[in-house]
């Protein structure tokens, strides 16, 4: 079967990368579906980031673009070979696994998924002209930047997300509004009392982001009490998303076993999913963390154990 791939990985950021230099290096030949509508584009969430400061071997930080194609050459370097393509079906019930796309159907022995999560948005009228330029969906990668030192902060949530990122913010910003939907909090106890406790944390009740205010950076936020539908602007230096994410999954339901959100299972302590042969790398998985260099990371464990798990088998 010369025609079946030792390994296809589906996804290209961090994660995917990593695991196409270790799989490419290791003699595997990797083939690597990209993606570009799944996770927004190929190269992942990072190709929606200007910079990129908490990457280890970027002193001066990075532009998350251009770390993409970093990641992208050196897995070209390699060998891997790479179709820009979006995977639409997936089958995993019999060997070899069948990976589609519109334009191809591959077959694999094993298979790293890596396509990411989407950090979900409100679709407020200038958040496509103000993302990146004061808006974000994660403090803790942009919250350090320049811009946003001692400057007011907003955070848009009340889950535990929201507590971690707005509490985060308060190092740095001036002041930091938590603005919430209801008038409890949703996240649980232990993260609740950090909230009341920090001081420079105000949460905001009953209240919904109606749009980020600025020419080209923002200035401030426009918000409305939804028990009063009193509209008032707030003066802040960035408006930070913690309304969760969306795993990059739709393709794999009823192939591997998902989480009630989405996120698919590994089994503690490796990347193995609930398929054989099938692994799992990065956001698609870890809710926890979400970051570039933690994807990165799980990228290299997903191709080390693809390549013990062939070698076992005597492929590849």
């Amino acid at each position: 079967m010369s025609d079946v791939k030792n390994v296809v990985i589906i996804g290209s950021g961090p994660a995917g990368h990593t695991a196409a230099i270790y799989a490419a290096r290791a003699n595997l030949s990797p083939f690597m579906f990209e993606g570009y509508v799944m996770g927004g584009s190929a190269g992942g969430q990072l190709t929606t980031t200007t910079d990129v400061e908490n990457y280890p071997g970027f002193p001066d930080g990075v532009e998350g673009p251009e770390l993409m194609q970093l990641f992208r050459k050196q897995s070209e370097r390699f060998g891997t070979e790479m179709v820009g393509e979006d995977v639409n079906e997936v089958d995993f019930s019999s060997r070899p696994f069948k990976v589609k796309s519109d334009n191809r159907e591959v077959l694999a022995h094993s298979i790293i998924i890596s396509t990411g999560a989407t950090a979900r948005r409100m679709g407020v009228p200038n958040e496509e002209k103000m993302w990146n330029n004061g808006m974000s969906a994660c403090a803790v990668c942009d919250g350090a930047l320049p811009m946003f030192r001692n400057q007011p902060l907003m955070v848009i949530g009340g889950g535990d997300t929201a507590v971690e990122e707005a509490t985060y913010l308060t190092k740095f910003g001036s002041k930091v509004y938590m603005v919430h939907r209801r008038d409890e909090l949703r996240a649980s106890k232990i993260m609740q009392e950090r909230a009341f406790k920090t001081p420079k944390l105000e949460i905001v009740w009953d209240t919904a982001l109606e749009d980020a205010v600025g020419q080209d950076y923002v200035t401030g936020a426009k918000i409305k009490n939804l028990k009063t539908n009193e509209v008032k602007e707030v003066e802040v230096a960035g408006i930070f998303y913690a309304i969760g994410h969306t795993p990059n999954t739709s393709v794999f339901k009823g192939q591997v076993d998902l989480d009630a959100t989405g996120y698919i299972k590994v089994k503690p302590g490796t990347q193995e999913t609930s398929v054989e042969g099938v692994f799992a790398a990065g956001d698609v998985h870890d809710h926890k963390y979400r970051q570039a260099v933690t994807a990165a990371g799980t990228g290299c464990a997903a191709a080390l154990e693809a390549e013990r798990w062939l070698a076992e088998k005597s492929i590849g």
